[in-house]
């Protein structure tokens, strides 16, 4: 299993470069960021010298929308960064939450979702694509740039488009439950349309805090991970309000909203968001992955055995450099592959 991270650029924007370099010498694969650009600053451009100042690891925001943008400048920005630091980038994309919602928009509707990614991946990969207007386009300069669409999704219409038309699913939270219901719904989907579902990348990103075992940690460390279930509640919301209670999806991500009341999107992101106290324990425990370090390698390998290619970790709260040494030193080694030296 690969293991990201997901950082927010928060000024300095030197400061996210530091923790995105120092998550490459621990053994991540991936650095992500959030694509809020009122909240935060402009991710490609950090992108940008993270993969300047990084050998390895593969850069993409975590998720950028089709609306804040033309699809033809994105695709142009991997396909740019692509030539400059050799096909590191992926595009994490999804209907879209706080870059629309703080402009007083709303997240696109699939339809959209489903041109963009066909648009940006089709350029971004050096092809010709034919657009609304319907003239038929192409980066001349582009012909090595090489670049994956991993949609983020919860709804069940949602994943049915990410089974056919993403490389990647991306869900955010760490429940196993939900996570074989929408693994399961992805690849039906998939295969439904000819498509190989072992072809696609699965990544499930939700906050990680380590901890020496004890209670006092673990409360402490489910304060700081509380934001979450407050911000995934904002897409649950959505999937409530138009699929009902008694659907298709689990109850186990819907249920919990029952509380929820509003949403400052000022503090989105946030350990100690004060919209997100209506998050029981139960739910952080579930949605993110809270203790000492061999609780998070058993709950990493759970979700291995399930399909999942890559956890992403959320890195907002009060011990972002622990984390990632803990990681380094004490969870990612237990992870990788094992090979002797003779036999």
């Amino acid at each position: 299993m690969d293991i990201g991270v997901v950082l927010q650029c928060t000024p300095p924007a030197s400061r996210v470069v530091e923790l995105a370099r120092q998550a490459e010498t621990h053994g991540f694969s991936h650095v992500w960021t959030f694509d809020s650009h009122l909240l935060w600053e402009e991710p490609y451009v950090v992108h940008s010298q993270i993969l300047a100042n990084t050998r390895n690891v593969i850069v993409g925001p975590m998720v950028t929308n089709p609306a804040t943008r033309d699809w033809t400048v994105t695709a142009s920005t991997y396909a740019t960064l692509n030539e400059m630091f050799g096909n590191r980038t992926v595009c994490g994309i999804g209907r879209g939450d706080s870059a629309l919602r703080t402009l007083g928009g709303k997240p696109t509707t699939l339809a959209r979702l489903r041109e963009a990614i066909h648009v940006i991946r089709e350029l971004g990969n050096g092809r010709a694509v034919t657009l609304e207007s319907g003239a038929t386009v192409r980066f001349p300069w582009a012909s090595k740039s090489s670049l994956e669409v991993w949609v983020a999704a919860y709804g069940p219409k949602a994943l049915e488009l990410t089974g056919t038309h993403a490389d990647g699913f991306i869900l955010q939270l760490a429940d196993p439950d939900i996570t074989a219901w929408t693994i399961a719904r992805v690849k039906a989907a998939a295969e439904a349309a000819g498509r190989d579902p072992e072809s696609l990348s699965f990544c499930v990103a939700a906050p990680a805090y380590l901890t020496d075992g004890s209670e006092d940690r673990l409360a402490h460390g489910r304060e700081q991970c509380r934001w979450f279930g407050g911000m995934v509640g904002n897409h649950v919301a959505d999937i409530v309000a138009k699929y009902g209670t008694d659907g298709e999806t689990p109850q186990a991500l819907t249920d919990y909203i029952a509380g929820r009341q509003g949403y400052d999107y000022n503090q989105h992101g946030r350990a100690g968001n004060t919209h997100a106290d209506f998050v029981p324990d139960e739910i952080v425990d579930r949605f993110c992955i809270i203790g000492p370090p061999e609780y998070h390698i058993e709950r990493l390998k759970e979700l291995e055995k399930l399909g999942v290619d890559q956890f992403a970790v959320y890195l907002q709260h009060d011990a972002k450099t622990a984390t990632l040494d803990g990681y380094g030193e004490s969870v990612v080694p237990y992870l990788a592959d094992t090979a002797v030296a003779t036999t």
